[in-house]
């Protein structure tokens, strides 16, 4: 069982389906310093909601955190979570990086500072010689799992890995092979690699067949976009890890509840289809304009949002009007409002 610790006991802190958002990292104007009192509000805000947040991964910059920044953001989310009521929600932290030794010492690093899972990124700044190597592939994964003292997540975003796409083999051999894994998401956006890997993690045997090291922690399978969430669940799938949780989170929150719903309860269908429509184009619309452009967004929603970090380019003020403009960024704020029982502009 994971657990942490809150006000002197233990809490259990469980992995299971749903809607997890890649929390952006927010910084001081002037210095580019951690702003860890944004931070604290913006996670609380997402689990109000019941989006669990995930820290310093490709949202959150990790590539541009140092140890200690990404410590100190673990920390401050812990502590903001436990004092909001939300003792229970997990916290996800981003641990990948180049070396096997580095990414293991994150992820030791992480579990000291509070951290109940990791998520770890297919190291590819020599995919050159990666890219094609299977066994190597494997091996990086194997190693960072057995070493990290809490549970990993296979993290397959080909762009941000020198275009390494793990294939759903890899995958699924590295489910059965690795206790202390307990996902994958899926970047690649693949829904045929999604299904294939559903086939195998998701049946009922796989979890006697294959337990895992933590029995809190089963393998997940989670797309890296929301756009087909509603479809995954057909595969038998857990939900999303999606930057779109960071300004729709009832949406998604309710989008999933339908999409678990639709399967004991077919006269939901329409309205899952609707919703996930709503969502479908607003996904494709925001992931174009990328951190910038989510920072942008929150900023005009909550009031905070900022910049990312250099040499990371803000967003020009035309795109940005024309990003808030378009019809697909607006009919997601209007759902987003009228599901959390906001109608302020």
């Amino acid at each position: 069982m994971q657990n942490g610790t809150a006000n002197g006991h233990h809490v259990a802190r469980p992995l299971v389906p749903g809607i997890f958002a890649p929390i952006p990292t927010f910084y001081q104007p002037e210095t580019e310093d951690l702003d860890l009192e944004t931070l604290a509000k913006h996670v609380v805000r997402a689990a109000k909601a019941g989006v669990r947040p995930l820290l310093a991964g490709s949202m959150g910059e990790g590539v541009h955190l140092t140890h200690s920044e990404r410590v100190a953001l673990i920390k401050a989310a812990r502590v903001a979570l436990d004092e909001a009521g939300f003792e229970t929600m997990p916290i996800i932290a981003g641990t990948g990086t180049g070396s096997t030794r580095e990414t293991v010492e994150l992820c030791k690093e992480a579990a000291a500072a509070g951290a109940d899972y990791t998520i770890v990124i297919t190291s590819g700044y020599f995919a050159g010689v990666l890219g094609s190597h299977k066994k190597a592939q494997k091996a990086f994964f194997k190693e960072v799992s057995e070493k990290s003292p809490i549970p990993v997540i296979i993290y397959n975003y080909p762009g941000a890995s020198g275009g390494i796409d793990l294939d759903s083999d890899t995958i699924t051999e590295l489910a059965s092979e690795c206790p202390n894994l307990c996902g994958v998401k899926l970047t690649c956006g693949n829904v045929g690699k999604l299904t294939r890997i559903c086939a195998t993690v998701s049946e009922e045997s796989f979890s006697s067949s294959y337990p895992r090291s933590n029995p809190d922690a089963p393998f997940l399978v989670l797309g890296g976009f929301v756009d087909f969430l509603l479809p995954s669940s057909y595969a038998n799938a857990h939900g999303a890890i999606t930057g779109l949780g960071n300004f729709a989170p009832y949406t998604l929150v309710k989008l999933y509840e339908l999409s678990v719903a639709v399967h004991k309860d077919s006269s939901l269908l329409p309205e899952a289809q609707r919703l996930q429509g709503i969502v479908a184009r607003a996904d494709f619309t925001i992931a174009k304009a990328g951190i910038s452009g989510t920072k942008a967004l929150m900023e005009k929603l909550y009031g905070y949002g900022g910049l990312p970090r250099k040499p990371l380019p803000p967003i020009e003020p035309e795109a940005f009007e024309a990003l808030w403009a378009h019809p697909h960024v607006q009919d997601i704020v209007k759902t987003e409002r009228e599901l959390s029982g906001k109608t302020a502009s």
